[in-house]
């Protein structure tokens, strides 16, 4: 579907005229082409060309960060005088009138969030059709100008969704009434089995069990849920992990999403996807295993070994060993904050491709440590992308948004399905090698940069101030390079991480990893 067609639909009708002009623009790129096509391609009259787009663009620009700054403003206020309002000795009718006005309040922040996406979006096709129908960079190199406005970088009406939501579930709470089941899901007992058959399971289908890995002190199974399309027609099987870390939760979403959208009388082989694959950390809401232990760096675990070993090898005989491809879906750890990026060895011609399809931010090569559930994978060749979506404890539905897409693409590529992949607006940052940098003493850190932003050799990165607020120490890019991850807890101990750096080379190492713990 065209992008002006989807954008008439994704519109909020009351907000129309506030969108991107993507008709307009487009009009102008066209008659601009016939005209500079008639001036035999005169550079003049490209610079012209280009300094009137600008123009346009800048008017759309401002006409949509206007308005997201006045409904955030408008929204923020609401929010604050609607939770000072509220008091339990309401009476019925007020507070009958104050669910109405929270109501219209978590419906603008939800319309806020959509306008946003969609904008953000219009943005980049058309500057990405600008630069393609004049054989130029401008629109890519206009870009970062484009990611200065709030409206495109923050996230404050997500935050705002997320408070008005909380607010709401605690001042309305739900009536002692019998749950309604949604009445498309079909209620069934879902079995728990010791291994997956994936080739006795009926095409077509969607399949839902509990796999048990191990076993807990009251002789019960300590299982992972496996969601499971199969397809009518033979075609490799895909694999995807979430919550290896069981506090790093994009992946979840993504998951559902997806299996919402396939199309199992369309599909060319086996999707096979665990939305929490190490269930004892995301009971506990904590990244590592019960006993305290890394999953991602006991791969492929043991036979007889420890319980968190035992259940490394059993996810891996069970699970992982029925993969033809491997996603594994990871965010930043508790503390640190993320980019979307992929960690793939890009010396191998398939994950190479993986990395490119997903849509990245950012590509890092990387070998993968010793122990991860990817080099566990590759081992046993098994193609295999780390993707990491955001950051930890929380779902992020701009960062799920994209990293489904990328899901998508590699499904497409794989010819799992019939859909061309949808390639990037921009190519990623690809990275030869990356590494954290540390800070050798504590205090209290304030790293400087943003993720996704370059800094130069020799550029502050971070202040430390001792307790008393005195400046302890200043630290440096130790080179040039882009920013992947940063620390965002100012509590900040000896040997603990400032900042991720990402470093752009020619060539790409044997081996290389980045530390990532």
């Amino acid at each position: 579907m065209k992008f002006a067609k989807q954008l008439a639909l994704r519109s909020i009708p009351t907000w129309a005229i506030y969108y991107i002009d993507y008709k307009q623009l487009k009009k102008f790129i066209k008659d601009a082409e016939i005209q500079y096509e008639a001036d035999d391609k005169d550079p003049a009259a490209l610079t012209k060309i280009t300094h009137d787009f600008e123009a346009l663009i800048n008017t759309e620009l401002d006409k949509v960060e206007e308005r997201y700054l006045s409904k955030e403003k408008d929204s923020s206020d609401k929010l604050d005088l609607l939770k000072t309002q509220w008091s339990p000795d309401l009476s019925p009718e007020n507070q009958e009138k104050w669910k109405k006005d929270f109501t219209r309040l978590l419906q603008t922040l939800e319309y806020l969030s959509e306008f946003t996406q969609t904008n953000i979006v219009g943005f980049q096709k058309i500057l990405k059709k600008f630069d393609k129908h004049f054989g130029v960079a401008w629109g890519k190199e206009f870009w970062p100008e484009i990611t200065t406005k709030k409206f495109a970088n923050s996230e404050k009406e997500e935050n705002l969704l997320h408070e008005a939501r909380q607010v709401w579930r605690k001042r309305v709470p739900v009536a002692p009434l019998e749950p309604k089941r949604n009445l498309d899901v079909v209620p069934s007992e879902i079995p728990t089995v010791s291994a997956l058959d994936l080739q006795s399971l009926p095409s077509g289908q969607v399949h839902r069990f509990w796999v048990a890995l191990s076993e807990d002190g009251l002789n019960l199974p300590i299982k992972v849920p496996v969601i499971i399309a199969k397809g009518v027609k033979p075609g490799p099987t895909l694999g995807i992990t979430a919550a290896l870390h069981g506090n790093e939760l994009n992946g979840i979403p993504l998951i559902h999403r997806l299996f919402r959208e396939l199309e199992c009388d369309a599909l060319h082989g086996i999707v096979v996807a665990v939305p929490v694959a190490n269930a004892p950390g995301y009971l506990r809401s904590q990244r590592t295993f019960s006993d305290g232990t890394d999953l991602n760096r006991l791969m492929p675990g043991k036979k007889n070994g420890s319980t968190s070993q035992v259940y490394a090898y059993n996810l891996m005989e069970r699970v992982v060993s029925h993969f033809d491809y491997l996603l594994d879906l990871h965010t930043a750890s508790k503390g640190r904050v993320n980019s979307l990026y992929v960690r793939a060895n890009m010396t191998d011609i398939n994950t190479q491709r993986m990395a490119t399809l997903q849509n990245p931010q950012i590509i890092v090569h990387n070998t993968s440590p010793d122990g991860s559930l990817r080099g566990a994978a590759m081992e046993r060749g098994i193609p295999a992308i780390t993707v990491e979506i955001g950051d930890p404890s929380r779902f992020q539905k701009r960062f799920v948004k994209n990293a489904l897409l990328g899901v998508t693409n590699i499904i497409s590529h794989l010819q799992m399905v019939e859909n061309e992949p949808d390639h990037p607006e921009y190519d990623p940052v690809v990275c030869s090698k990356s590494y954290w940098i540390f800070a050798p003493s504590g205090g209290i850190l304030s790293v400087l940069p943003d993720v996704n932003t370059w800094v130069k050799k020799n550029e502050p990165i971070a202040y430390l101030h001792n307790i008393f607020g005195d400046l302890e120490a200043t630290y440096y890019a130790p080179e040039d390079g882009i920013v992947i991850g940063k620390n965002v807890d100012p509590v900040c101990q000896s040997g603990n991480r400032i900042l991720h750096l990402g470093v752009v080379d020619s060539t790409f190492p044997e081996y290389v990893n980045d530390g990532h713990l």
